[in-house]
């Protein structure tokens, strides 16, 4: 004879019920289940926090007919409703009347029972029925159905999820039995301060990767499905915060009001849904601007050693965006906290933080926390761009320290090490992360999401596993060189290394007027300098072209938290090819660019005007800048002299 199935059925009630009614229940359950031949092992609880009424648990699921589960019903329900309350269409007094009544009438309907059994008779004989597809609300096994002209109050519902027990917890990942329905990915509920993300689906057991409060979460805890992934809060108010991987806020200004929810993982845009890079992105930056271009819905890594200022770069393009209509999300992964508080006061100082949310996952923080903030980022970054038609502009700061959670948590997973012990998924985590970001078509708002990804390397070794994994993703790399970050060309950005694929297209004509031989000057110049250690005789040419590539490194250099304008970034780089600079001393020469800005910017912003909003650098326009500059630089150096003799 062929063994019974062995099931489980756990019974927990307020003050407990008798034996003859728990084998009953089991028995209903099992026959409605289609078990009604197995080998049932039924056990019973109590816990009077229910109230009144029983919890049972059959087959992976948990059938709510308590009074504390009607009542947090009734309350998630109120709060569902208010939520979507606008204008004055709902009288909320009148809403929350309604809900307070039908809390009272089920609170005396059971306290007016006999006992607890008259209580259990009273729920076990309700013929509940579902509210919608949907709610949680199922008809209770062995209920009679009702004719259709009956009303069911919201109270008489009976409330099914699918559980799960935790088998144990080791370094932030517990495991499950049960649940055997449950997706990868999916958000796994433990209490109201601990959930979990289901990562290892086996056949026995479930691999939970644990979010928000740990120690909430013990060998035999309840967890339950809730049907989807992550969920983050989205909208307006989430600009100027600072939040947590969850969207929770972690800084002092009061609870966030959210739009809605967005959930961190998503499909990226196809192609009939994107259309080409039009449109420029400016850093700020001039090297970046003039020789990697960076445009809307383009994805180009910032990559370097440790110190080599790629956080620099980022916090001035987000500077720089002050009036260009974009909205910037900036994530801090696997960062000290105090480096982070560094750059919120930066970019509060300079007015940044009413269009910037940042999303902080710091090195103190679970790795489950790091691994998901760059997603969580994404999803708040996404709501912009889709919902709103937005331009935005996200920085993961850094995907290295990403792939290291990652990592971690899958080695604790037991999942098998490949290269560099990293899993054999990672480069699908990086791909599926920046594939969402677009240039959405015309017919979807034509919004944009522009990423800047930051990888870390060791030793200049851009060959390692994550980088190479992020360079084959991206559209292009600013490379930055340790040498030229410590001989003082800051940003330290390697020319030869350094390349864009798209932003080219979406560069306006005047800066490729100006920057077209660029790229060449440079390595031209730097070849001559070196030949010219040797301390041989040069001649005039050889001269004037190391002139004119000094005046080009100088004005390439850039301090921090000084992002030039596109007009300003042409007229100076023209003016260093033509040679403007070439009576300056070296030293000068970023001196007097800085200075010759300012005047343009106080004296003559006409010509500024007339570049930015034409997008040409017309011949005219080039004789009136050579002119002002020959004008402002006796005045400049006399200045200079001023200063000096004081």
């Amino acid at each position: 004879m062929a063994n019974k199935v062995k099931k489980t059925i756990r019974i927990v009630s307020a003050s407990g019920i008798p034996e003859e009614k728990a084998m009953q229940i089991a028995g209903a359950f099992a026959e409605h289940f289609g078990y009604l031949n197995a080998d049932l092992d039924m056990s019973q609880e109590i816990d009077t926090s229910l109230l009144g009424g029983i919890i049972v648990y059959f087959d992976d699921k948990r059938f709510d007919y308590s009074i504390k589960g009607r009542l947090g019903y009734i309350s998630d329900l109120l709060h569902k409703e208010l939520q979507q309350i606008s204008g004055d269409n709902v009288d909320v007094k009148d809403l929350l009347k309604d809900q307070k009544s039908q809390l009272r009438e089920l609170v005396d309907r059971f306290l007016k029972a006999d006992s607890d059994q008259a209580s259990l008779d009273f729920l076990w004989n309700t013929t509940p029925e579902p509210l919608d597809s949907d709610d949680k609300a199922a008809v209770a096994p062995g209920a009679k159905s009702r004719s259709d002209g009956d009303s069911v109050p919201v109270v008489d519902q009976v409330y099914i999820d699918e559980v799960g027990q935790v088998l144990r917890v080791a370094d932030g990942i517990a495991y499950v039995a049960g649940l055997s329905n449950c997706m990868n990915d999916e958000l796994l509920i433990f209490s109201n301060k601990a959930s979990g993300i289901a990562m290892n689906l086996e056949e026995d057991q479930i691999g939970v990767v644990l979010l928000g409060d740990i120690d909430e979460v013990q060998e035999g805890s309840i967890c339950k499905r809730t049907g989807h992934t992550v969920a983050v809060p989205v909208g307006d108010s989430m600009l100027g915060r600072v939040v947590d991987a969850l969207g929770q806020p972690i800084d002092e200004d009061g609870p966030i009001t959210p739009a809605g929810y967005r959930e961190i993982e998503a499909p990226a845009a196809s192609v009939v849904d994107r259309q080409p890079v039009t449109t420029p992105l400016y850093t700020g930056i001039t090297a970046i601007d003039a020789m990697t271009p960076v445009g809307r819905g383009q994805r180009e890594l910032i990559i370097g050693d440790r110190q080599t200022g790629k956080t620099a770069i980022v916090i001035d393009t987000i500077i720089n965006q002050a009036n260009q209509g974009v909205y910037c999300v900036y994530v801090a992964i696997g960062q000290k906290m105090s480096t982070l508080a560094s750059v919120v006061e930066t970019l509060r100082q300079r007015g940044a933080m009413r269009y910037t949310t940042i999303v902080a996952a710091g090195a103190a923080d679970q790795a489950s926390m790091q691994y998901i903030a760059p997603f969580s980022a994404t999803a708040i970054a996404e709501y912009w761009m889709y919902e709103q038609h937005k331009d935005v502009l996200i920085v993961y700061d850094d995907l290295t320290k990403n792939a290291q959670a990652y990592r971690n948590i899958s080695l604790l997973l037991r999942r098998p090490p490949g290269r560099e012990a990293y899993p054999g998924d990672i480069f699908y985590l990086h791909s599926r992360l920046l594939e969402r970001s677009a240039h959405l078509s015309d017919a979807l708002g034509a919004g944009s999401l522009t990423a800047l990804p930051i990888v870390e390397t060791q030793s200049g070794d851009i060959s390692a596993y994550i980088p190479t994994n992020v360079i084959s993703i991206t559209d292009g790399q600013i490379y930055l060189e340790t040498d030229l970050f410590f001989s003082g060309q800051r940003p330290a950005i390697n020319v030869g290394l350094s390349v864009s694929r798209v932003g080219g297209a979406a560069q306006v004509k005047a800066m490729k007027k100006v920057a077209g031989s660029l790229r060449i000057s440079l390595a031209q110049y730097n070849e001559i300098a070196s030949f010219s250690q040797f301390g041989s005789d040069l001649d005039a040419e050889t001269q004037q072209q190391l002139s004119k590539g000094k005046s080009l490194n100088e004005i390439l250099k850039q301090p921090q938290y000084s992002p030039r304008s596109m007009p300003e970034s042409v007229i100076l780089l023209y003016l260093a090819t033509q040679g403007a600079f070439a009576t300056l001393a070296t030293e000068e020469v970023h001196l007097f660019a800085q200075a010759l800005s300012r005047y343009l910017q106080n004296v003559h912003r006409d010509v500024l005007k007339r570049i930015s909003d034409s997008g040409l650098f017309a011949e005219e326009d080039q004789a009136e800048v050579k002119k002002l500059c020959a004008e402002y630089l006796p005045q400049w150096q006399q200045e200079q002299l001023v200063d000096e003799t004081d």
